[in-house]
């Protein structure tokens, strides 16, 4: 009897194969598994290699070039890859004519949006024009006044110094004297007349000279020489009467004379229709008589015309101009 050991050692038995028969039989599972392992690395290789390129390296550095340069299409400056669809996309069908329709109603602005931008439009406008409306006002009418006042006092200068004579009576708009301020730094052409259009809108001082508010000129031997100007715009030669105190001086230059007056008191308001102020015996002015007075009005609060406001003045000086100017234009 033959031991364990030597039992395994003994080669197992196995029927030859014949194979020259015909029946069926079972294939061998480990050659199978074989020659699997075998032909999946084989079709792996042949899948992953790259034909080789005839000609050596020179027709393999052109061949890279021709598929998309020598590192491929990705950083050559071959065409660009293009985006193909993904499996699962499914392209939109074209939007049918009420479709669009409404969603082209439904992009546009509704009643009150459209509402809202035309009443912003109109504020932004409105604002623009009033801006430029005050800036005509405030800047650009004291400008243009300046410039006429400035030029009607040259002329009545040069018209004096080349000796021409002056007429007696003077027509509205017409200049004829030129009022001086020393202490408001105010020079200012007298114009007959206190017609806005005419006279005041042009830079000037206008003289009350027509129907019931005709008033004296500075020759007369007694009376009230009243005199307008604006306190706004347009020149607004008396801006800053309100700041005369009793004793300052105001000169009226004419062709011939030099009237200085001495400045007593002041209404700081009252109702325009108050006319009683250029009388020739001022009412409220403190005068008791007849004298040779001068009235100067204006409007008050300042941008405003609701009031006016009134300074007076008398006389204390008549100097004729072949004596040199007063001191009030001298100091």
């Amino acid at each position: 009897m033959t031991a364990l050991g030597d039992w395994y050692d003994e080669p197992s038995y196995e029927p030859p194969i014949d194979e020259e028969t015909v029946a069926l039989r079972m294939p061998d599972p480990s050659a199978r598994g074989v020659g699997a392992a075998v032909s999946a690395f084989a079709a792996s290789a042949a899948s992953s290699a790259t034909p080789a390129t005839p000609g050596g390296r020179a027709a393999r550095r052109r061949a890279a070039k021709r598929r998309g340069g020598r590192h491929g299409g990705r950083h050559g400056g071959g065409a660009p890859e293009t985006e193909t669809p993904s499996e699962g996309s499914v392209p939109r069908a074209p939007l049918s004519r009420v479709e669009a329709r409404r969603q082209a109603r439904a992009r546009r602005p509704g009643p009150a949006v459209v509402a809202s931008r035309a009443i912003g439009e109109v504020f932004i406008t409105t604002g623009v024009l009033m801006l430029l409306f005050v800036t005509y006002q405030l800047w650009w009418t004291n400008v243009r006044a300046h410039a006429q006042a400035g030029k009607e006092a040259s002329s009545l200068q040069q018209d004096w110094a080349s000796g021409k004579r002056a007429p007696g009576t003077f027509s509205p708009g017409q200049g004829f004297a030129i009022l001086h301020i020393p202490k408001l730094d105010v020079v200012a052409p007298i114009a007959e007349g206190v017609s806005n259009k005419k006279v005041l809108d042009k830079g000037m001082v206008g003289h009350y000279s027509e129907g019931a508010l005709k008033t004296a000129m500075p020759d007369a031997k007694t009376g009230n020489f009243a005199l307008a100007g604006h306190r706004n715009t347009h020149g607004e030669p008396f801006r800053y009467i309100n700041r005369l105190r009793a004793g300052d001086e105001v000169v009226v230059e004419t062709q011939n004379t030099y009237y200085v007056y001495k400045m007593t008191s002041m209404l700081p308001v009252t109702a325009p229709s108050n006319t009683s102020v250029i009388k020739p015996v001022p009412t409220g002015s403190g005068f008791t008589g007849p004298g040779r007075y001068i009235t100067l009005t204006t409007c008050t609060p300042e941008f405003t015309s609701k009031y006016r406001l009134i300074v007076w003045g008398k006389m204390v000086e008549e100097r004729p101009r072949s004596k040199g100017k007063p001191d009030a234009l001298v100091s």
